[in-house]
Order: structure tokens, then sequence, then C-alpha cells
């Protein structure tokens, strides 16, 4: 994995020293940043990486939609049905009318790959150096911790991209990706989808354990609700319906719901109660033009907000009753009267301000990677996907704190995992979720009927779930330079 995995020895490094990434980092060397020894012989050290890896969630990469986990979410909603561009925008365009994924020079697949070997890359330094690293033991599970917790979590958002749907009860013997665990320039093959599971689980298990009794200082780091929540999130996408239900309550164990104020309030504070993990951005670390905020906020007075909004699909927005909260995040006829919008900016219907930057001139909108709601969520349908009684009942305590009014649904079976997932549609609207839901559930990508233009879509309104495109191209950079990886189906 030389081209796009090997070449990126201790960017991390970079971050942390140097304060912001160089655009030629991807031909850099490690010694031009820092001697390996020295950056990994204490615990305190090991820290300093891993804050690295924190920071390295919100930089700007190559492009200036390669905003880290902020521009991965939005590719994979984009390439969703639940949110629509209005007119055409260049920007995430090739994501929304999925040309990118099976092309195999498409910067857009190799963003995701990249990125994610290249934190996974970062945090083995930490977890292969921590045992010997000079320290407590307390400091050493720490970081180790959330590191194990990192790499689980970056082979897991390559799996679900470049390999075919995990299915439970099944071989899953299909081809996955490459497992990378320990920091050196060997080529690896790409494994089973089942095989990559398997460390996956184990460093999740090996992280809810280490991570006993941390108190993190803030939502940038992660601790041991995290580690259940991702735990929860994994065995979702395997069907393991009881351990999902299992460490989805004990992540959302503790936690509150916000209020509907501060539901309405713009989705840009990292310290919301219900934000279980997520990054902030401060002022002196802005990607100005390059965060989150910068694409997907309303009010930010950039050339891709003022021209190309963001709506929700309206056939989801008709599911949001008038008494939820969540049907005012979003203004059906495009004015968004609270925010007082000027001229400049243009009005499409059903366009969204669940993001809202910092203000006109201030593109900064901290990121949500995790929130109770969606323990509450994934609880929720594993209970019912086993026909336990408690299912509705724990989707009932999550809308009646949207929605006053919601009546406890009297669905059950198939008919209460379907409106469970009409619900998770509309609470996690813009997280990242949906491209991953979609496979996972083996489901059609259905945009007909809706506000979606086929002109902008390029005529991508349905994909069966049958279609190669569900299984990202490896970029053609891998190719060439691993020979031990073979390509996706052409």
């Amino acid at each position: 994995m030389k081209s796009i995995y090997i070449k990126l020895v201790f960017f991390v490094l970079s971050i942390v020293i140097l304060g912001s990434c160089s655009d030629d980092f991807l031909d850099k060397k490690p010694t031009e940043f820092v001697d390996y020894e020295g950056a990994t012989k204490t615990t305190e050290n090991l820290m300093t990486l891993l804050n690295g890896i924190h920071r390295s969630l919100y930089i700007r990469y190559e492009n200036q939609n390669e905003s880290g986990l902020g521009g991965l979410m939005q590719q994979t909603d984009l390439a969703g049905e639940d949110i629509v561009f209005p007119i055409t925008n260049g920007w995430f365009l090739q994501d929304y009318n999925w040309s990118a994924f099976n092309n195999e020079n498409a910067p857009d697949i190799r963003f995701a790959y990249r990125t994610y070997y290249q934190i996974i890359r970062n945090a083995n330094t930490i977890i292969n150096a921590t045992d010997a690293a000079i320290g407590t033991t307390a400091d050493k599970n720490i970081v180790k911790g959330q590191a194990l917790l990192y790499r689980a979590f970056c082979h897991f958002q390559l799996v679900q991209l470049y390999g075919k749907r995990y299915v439970n009860g099944e071989t899953n013997s299909q081809l996955g990706v490459p497992i990378i665990l320990t920091v050196g320039n060997d080529n690896f093959p790409r494994s089973t989808v089942e095989e990559v599971y398997t460390p996956i689980n184990k460093d999740l298990d090996e992280a809810n354990v280490l991570l006993v009794g941390y108190a993190k200082p803030n939502n940038s780091h992660l601790d041991l609700k995290v580690a259940q929540g991702l735990k929860a999130r994994v065995a979702l996408t395997q069907g393991n319906w009881a351990i999902a239900a299992d460490y989805a309550n004990k992540a959302r164990s503790g936690m509150s719901l916000m209020s509907v104020a501060d539901y309405g309030a713009g989705f840009n504070d990292y310290n919301n109660k219900e934000w279980m993990w997520g990054s902030h951005i401060n002022e002196v670390q802005t990607q100005y033009f390059g965060n989150f905020g910068a694409y997907m906020s309303r009010n930010f007075s950039s050339t891709v907000i003022r021209s190309c909004p963001k709506a929700i699909n309206s056939k989801l927005y008709a599911k949001i009753p008038a008494t939820d909260v969540r049907s005012t995040i979003f203004s059906k006829d495009g004015s968004h009267p609270s925010l007082g919008l000027s001229d400049v900016f243009a009005k499409f219907p059903y366009t969204s301000q669940k993001f809202l930057a910092i203000g006109t001139g201030d593109s900064r909108c901290d990121v949500p990677y995790m929130r109770a709601a969606e323990m509450y969520l994934i609880e929720a349908e594993a209970k019912a996907r086993l026909g336990q009684a408690d299912a509705a009942s724990i989707l009932f305590d999550l809308e009646s704190s949207r929605d006053p009014e919601y009546v406890l649904s009297t669905n059950s079976g198939q008919a209460l995992v379907d409106e469970i997932l009409i619900q998770r549609r509309i609470e996690l609207w813009g997280e990242g979720f949906r491209f991953y839901d979609l496979k996972r559930t083996n489901a059609s990508l259905d945009r007909t009927g809706a506000n979606h233009d086929s002109g902008i879509t390029n005529g991508v309104m349905t994909v069966p779930p049958t279609d190669k495109r569900w299984q990202w191209l490896i970029p053609k950079d891998e190719i060439n330079a691993n020979p031990l990886v073979k390509q996706n189906e052409l």
C-alpha cells in the first residue's frame, strides 16, 4: 500500500508539530517530521500523537471538500436519497450522481481510502508502542484504548465502502479490505469481509476494557461511551441484534437527550449534552471554505451555501409532524425567516438549517460523530428485529423528546422496524449514515417522487441493491502500488 498508506508515515506528527498539513504531504518522509523513538518513548508523547489524530479528523487534505470526517460524512449522505441538491454544484456532485464510485481514478474514492488508512497507520504507531512506553498503566490504557477505537472505526468504515455488505449467518467470504495492524512497509492483500470484522471486534472489546473509568476532557476524545457506541454500530451492521441492543443501552445509559430549544440551535456545539463524540473547530484551526459548515450550514456566505443549499427529501419531510421540533430545522419554502438571509442567498424549498455556522463570515461548525439519539435508535431497531416487547417504548422515549404529541407505536415486527428506520432517517439527517444504512439493509436507493432533479443526479434516481457501485472501486493508485490488492468489479 505504498502510494496511499506507506507514504503517510507520521503525518499526524506534522499536524502536532507544524500545526497544519502540507499540500504535498504524500511525498514527505518520516524523518522530516520527528524521530520515531522520541515520539513514542513516553505515554505523554503518545498522547501528543493521539491529539494529532483527533486534530486530523477536521483538517483539509487536498481538495477543498476533503475536510476530514466531515467531508466523508457528506459523501455517504449525498449518495443516499435524503439530501437534495437544488441546483448543480461541483463539490460532491460525483458522490451525489454516483459517478465516482465506478471510477478508479476519482478523487472521492481515493479520499476515503487514503484518509481512513492514514488514521489506521497513526493509530498503529500508538498501539504498537504503548506497552513499552514509559508511563503509568492508567495512562497506557487511556492512549491505547482510544487508538484501538480509531483503528476499529476506520477498518469498519472501509469494509462497508469497498466490500460487499455483511450478511449474518453466511460465510462472508467476499473480498473486504486489507487489514493493517502494524507499522511497516509490507503490502497486504484484501481480507474477506468476515476476516475484517474479526479484528474490528477484537479492538472494540479491548477498548471497552481499557477505557473503563476514563473521564475524558472533552468530546473530541473517545471514552467508554464511544467504545460502547461503536460496538453497537458494528453489531447492528453485522445483524448481531442482541449485542447491538445491549451495547447501545450501555452507551446511552446516563446520557440526556437535548431539549427542543437545543435541537433547533444549530448542531454546532460539541458540548451539547447529547453529543458523545465530535470535533470542535477553534478559530486558529479553521479551514475557512473547507469546514463542514462551509457546505452543510445555511448561513455561511460562500458560493456553495448561497447558490446550492442542502435540502431534505420532500417525501421524508412530509413524514415529520408539525409538532415535531425536527420540522423546524427545514424551511418548506426556503425562506428561513429566523436567519435573516440576504437576497444573495438563493431560496429553494425544503432547505436545511440543521447545521449553522458561527456567522456569514465564519464557517466554523462543530462536527457530530456520535449522539445518544443514535443509541436509542440502534437499541430500538435491534429489539424490534428480535421481537422484544420494549422496542416501541424505547422509540417512544426518543420521539417524545422531539414531538410532545408523539404516541406510543402499536406497530410490531417489520412494520415497527420500518417505522424506526424512518425515524432514523429524520433524526440522523446530514450526519453521514444513509449510504451505510441502505447497504446494510440491502435496500434500493429510491429518489423518485421527491424534489430530486434527474438532470442533476445524472439520471441516478434508483439503484437496486445488486448494483456493483455499492462497492466503491479501490483507488487506481493503490492497485498500481500494491499488486496483492484485487480490484472490485469494473
